[in-house]
């Protein structure tokens, strides 16, 4: 393909809660619970935080490194499954916020936690096309979970957005290839009218992201010739911290190869952001020519693959936007009552 990453940006919000502090108000025993999930804390949206706000973030450290004025995006999607409106798209407001308007075009999408992803292919599709010259794609959550639930252990707030354009100089990545695979599997979703959503136990994990991301990393890999070790990173959707490790060996990757991109233990799950903000986390660190293998995972479900090939840019723009580490070193502690507040569990 002659496609590229010609900038990319994240946001995490600054507020926090640790593990303890929701194993304390339930009851439960917080080791056990780290044990099982591989998280220590996850990431809160503030009050006056939304998937707008991240988006928005995340966008604006893309278009600096990309050096790019917001008028030169001919697209923008936005994807998440926690969009603040039922009916009005937030990719219009995220766009209106970075000064992209009029001459654009722009859409929510949705698909569970692979939303942004399916962005980065749709922005692929139309570079490579000619249809635009740049395009955004924007994954991002404030995700919900229900008081109690197990997901509230590690459903979390994040996002990050890679602008797409043609592989040239001024890419600090080249995307070599992407894959999919998609099956109508129902391992979790929510109703229309329904605050949380529902998980289907045992098709969450082997029928659901086991099946879907081991097949589309090995998809992919087969479509190009690769093994393992042709990949210096590697970053997989991140539910908890222990799915993407178990992924990670049973397709014979390393964890050195993981580490990098490895967030959910101090971010939790951020949904549509999680795959990219593990990509960028790996960005944000990656020399010259590494190659990178990044897997998201969507429930209902999907995974899609790319294989990314870091460009001698790299260097210089990585600088040019806060970094992924500046956001998750800034960060305030809250209780479980004041996280209920900036969640809107509680209502008056």
């Amino acid at each position: 393909m002659e496609v590229g990453v010609v900038g990319y940006g994240a946001y995490v919000p600054r507020y926090r809660i640790r593990v303890e502090e929701i194993a304390r108000v339930w009851g439960a025993d917080p080791e056990q619970v780290k044990r099982g999930f591989g998280v220590e804390e996850k990431a809160v949206p503030g009050p006056d935080e939304d998937t707008v706000t991240i988006s928005v973030e995340a966008a604006r450290n893309a278009l600096k490194r990309a050096q790019l004025p917001p008028s030169s995006l001919g697209a923008i999607y936005v994807g998440s499954e926690s969009h603040p409106y039922a009916v009005k798209p937030t990719a219009t407001i995220v766009a209106e916020a970075l000064g992209a308007t009029p001459e654009l075009t722009a859409a929510d999408l949705e698909f569970a936690c692979k939303a942004g992803t399916a962005g980065v292919q749709v922005c692929m599709g139309m570079v490579e096309a000619g249809m635009i010259k740049y395009g955004m794609a924007i994954g991002a959550d404030t995700a919900q979970s229900s008081p109690g639930d197990p997901l509230e252990y590690a459903a979390a707030a994040g996002g990050a957005a890679l602008l797409i354009g043609k592989a040239d100089g001024e890419s600090v990545a080249v995307i070599e290839a992407t894959y999919s695979y998609t099956t109508d599997t129902p391992d979790f979703w929510r109703r229309d009218m329904r605050p949380y959503p529902r998980h289907g136990g045992r098709f969450t994990g082997k029928p659901g992201y086991f099946r879907h991301t081991l097949a589309a990393a090995q998809g992919l890999m087969r479509k190009l010739g690769l093994t393992p070790r042709d990949f210096d990173h590697v970053v997989f959707h991140q539910p908890n911290g222990r799915f993407p490790v178990e992924a990670a060996k049973e397709l014979g990757f390393s964890l050195s190869q993981l580490k990098a991109g490895l967030l959910a233990p101090q971010v939790g799950n951020a949904y549509s952001g999680s795959t990219l903000l593990g990509l960028a986390s790996i960005l944000d660190r990656a020399k010259e020519g590494e190659r990178i293998l990044a897997v998201s995972y969507g429930s209902g479900a999907g995974s899609d693959a790319f294989s990314l090939v870091v460009k001698e840019a790299i260097e210089r723009k990585r600088e040019l936007a806060p970094k992924l580490s500046d956001y998750l070193q800034d960060k305030v502690y809250i209780d479980y009552a004041t996280y209920c507040k900036f969640t809107r569990k509680l209502v008056r």
